[in-house]
């Protein structure tokens, strides 16, 4: 096996949009992929010092979409021009924005899925950024990516992943197995 220096290479990343807005109301976004879920009612992100996390210091409610091929152009394109230099940031998207129900931050619709979420801690929180404990208050998902069982269904969203190694996106792929089952034929 060939051996590597520590890098971030945990695979896979999510790429994860987080949408908050400016204490004038004006909607932000920002490319994230260091977050996941937390427990069964928070997720985790690391967060460095943005426009965001500026937007957060004063309201501290958030939602988190799911970026996928569809929205992946605009989705890095957040994640490459800072909110704080770029004033048309979010009409360069052309992304649909609409208030979130449940919480004081905006719903990108164009994507399938979205996390309404409320800070519940700040983790070594310095000038250069912190890990953010929330709780996920409500999940949206567009009709049109719900399964037969009426559960959001993860294949037809088209849901990409950073690939760290390379600097790539990847689509994720189809389903292999089932999870909590699989395994018992080992038993």
């Amino acid at each position: 096996m060939k051996s590597f220096k520590s890098a971030a290479w945990l695979l896979p990343q999510p790429v994860l949009i987080i949408g908050t807005y400016d204490k004038a109301g004006k909607a932000n976004a920002m490319n994230a992929a260091w977050g996941g879920q937390w427990d069964n009612h928070e997720i985790m992100i690391s967060l460095g010092s943005h426009a965001t996390t500026d937007n957060l210091a004063e309201i501290p409610e958030f939602t988190v979409a799911f970026a996928t091929t569809e929205t992946m152009v605009a989705a890095d394109f957040v994640g490459i021009v800072s909110g704080k230099n770029t004033s048309d940031k979010m009409e360069k998207t052309c992304w649909a924005i609409e208030k979130a129900p449940n919480v004081n931050a905006p719903v990108f619709t164009n994507f399938p899925m979205t996390l309404e979420c409320r800070i519940k801690q700040k983790i070594d929180e310095s000038e250069t950024g912190y890990y953010l404990i929330a709780e996920i208050i409500n999940i949206l998902c567009d009709e049109k990516y719900l399964a037969d069982d009426g559960k959001p269904d993860v294949e037809k969203m088209k849901l990409i992943t950073f690939d760290p190694v390379h600097n790539n996106y990847i689509q994720l792929g189809k389903i292999v197995g089932k999870a909590f089952s699989d395994g018992k034929q080992l038993k």
